[in-house]
This record gives structure tokens, sequence and C-alpha cells, in this order.
């Protein structure tokens, strides 16, 4: 009852994913997220999705990803949220990491994106890096938008704003990163966090996990290995962390508990 709930499946660095998926059934890992980050991707990701019973998908625009981007690709965004397996909206956010970055337009989309969510009663999947106050105070002053739940993925923040975070609902997930004995912040923060606003992800073909120190593509199949990381921090059992995660899955994304096919 491994749970990754945020991957790019997408992306052509696995082989079969036939394959993959297959094994990751054999491990345990029976609910995959594959995740969104413009609209032809999103597309993909649905139809992945409608061939793998344990996958599901999110749509969105990242906001590295907005400079061939529009705002008539809300419009497809919106239309593949129908979609039965289509849990959430994501990734969608703020990322300050580069030196040409137009702010400006990414909260324009982030927003859109919000709002689209909350018409849609859909949580979200927020991607943030190099920009922790902002990301903070966008959400404060959107948190009328945020009714529906939102996850940020891949938290790398302190663990000093998680309480921040937390008193806007957040649910918080965590990956590969989190198993090197070194990366302090995100063990702290792991530590911190309730059980009940945990989630686990590979955020593959990136991120590797530390067994897999160097290699390229990282996969789902790194979820138990980042289950048990993160149940040694919490100090509770591997399989008690696992059901937590699979509950917390399911509270904040509903549609995961389904299994539904493309609609005729």
């Amino acid at each position: 009852m491994y749970t990754d709930i945020h991957c790019h499946l997408n992306f052509k660095d696995y082989g079969s994913v036939e394959e993959l998926v297959n094994n990751c059934l054999k491990d345990g890992v029976d609910k995959i997220v594959t995740v969104g980050f413009d609209a032809p991707s999103s597309e993909e990701c649905k139809k992945i999705a409608e061939w793998y019973d344990s996958v599901y998908f999110t749509v969105g625009l990242h906001p590295t990803e907005l400079s061939h981007c529009s705002f008539s690709d809300l419009h497809a965004i919106e239309q593949l949220c129908s979609h039965p397996k289509c849990i959430g909206i994501g990734e969608i956010g703020l990322d300050y990491h580069y030196p040409d970055t137009d702010k400006e337009r990414q909260r324009h989309f982030f927003k859109a994106q919000l709002e689209l969510a909350d018409k849609l009663k859909m949580p979200v999947q927020i991607h943030s890096r190099d920009c922790a106050e902002d990301t903070l105070n966008f959400l404060k002053q959107n948190k009328s938008l945020l009714k529906c739940g939102f996850l940020l993925h891949c938290y790398s923040y302190s663990p000093e704003m998680v309480d921040d975070f937390l008193a806007l609902g957040a649910y918080f997930s965590f990956g590969g990163t989190s198993t090197f004995r070194r990366s302090k912040k995100p063990r702290r923060a792991i530590a911190k966090i309730p059980v009940e606003r945990l989630l686990t992800e590979t955020d593959s073909p990136y991120l590797s996990p530390s067994s897999m120190f160097g290699q390229f593509p990282n996969t789902p199949l790194s979820i138990p290995e980042i289950t048990r990381n993160m149940a040694e921090i919490k100090g509770v059992g591997e399989k008690e962390l696992c059901y937590a995660v699979r509950d917390n899955a399911l509270r904040l994304f509903p549609k995961l508990a389904g299994g539904g096919k493309s609609p005729d």
C-alpha cells in the first residue's frame, strides 16, 4: 500500500512504462500520480492513467514552463479536470530559481489556477522553489481559494515555516532527498510535521534516494525506501506510516479512491 503522490511518468527516461508499473505493483506501490506541467504533458498524463489502473494524474501549468503557455491553455486544463482519474490541479506555483524569472507572470498564472481549482472544487499540488516567503504570503492572500486543500510537493523550506503552512491547511510530501543524512532541513521538517499531514513522492525521474546516488532515472520503485526513512524519522513502523500516508492521500485527493476510466 505504498503511495507515490508525485512523479512524471510522461517523461521518456523509463524504458517500458508498462514494465515499470507492473514492477511497482509487485513491490506494493499501487497508487501512482503522474503530474502534468503544461497542457501537452497533462494530456499525456491522462493517456498514461487510462492505460493503468494504479496510475492517476494531475494537470497544470508549471511556473518555469510559462514562456510557451497562454491563458487559453487554462481551458485545456479545465477540460482535463473532468476526467475521473484527474485527482487535482498541479503542479502549479512559484519558482525564482532562474535569473530571468518573470515573477508577475508566475503570480498571474498561479492565481488563475487556484481560482480554477476553487471553481471546480479540486485540491492542488504546489511547486515552490527559492521563494519561501513569497509563496507563504501569496497563499495567505489567497486563502479563500484553498478550501479543497493543497500539497506542498517536495517541501524544502525550513522546519520553522511548517507551522505557518499548516495553519493554511497544507499537506507536505517528501522524496529521495530526505533519505540523505546530510539533508537536515527536510529531515527536521518531517520530524515536526504531524503524521496526518505527510505524503510520500519520488518526483521521478529526478531526486534519486541515497541508495541510488548519482543514478538516473529515479522511479516510483524508490517509494519503499523513502517511506522507511520517513517512518524512522517519525519513530513509527513502516506499515503504520504506509497506512497513514494512504489515508492522507485519500483525504486530500478523494478521486484517488476510484479506478475510473475515461468517460465516453
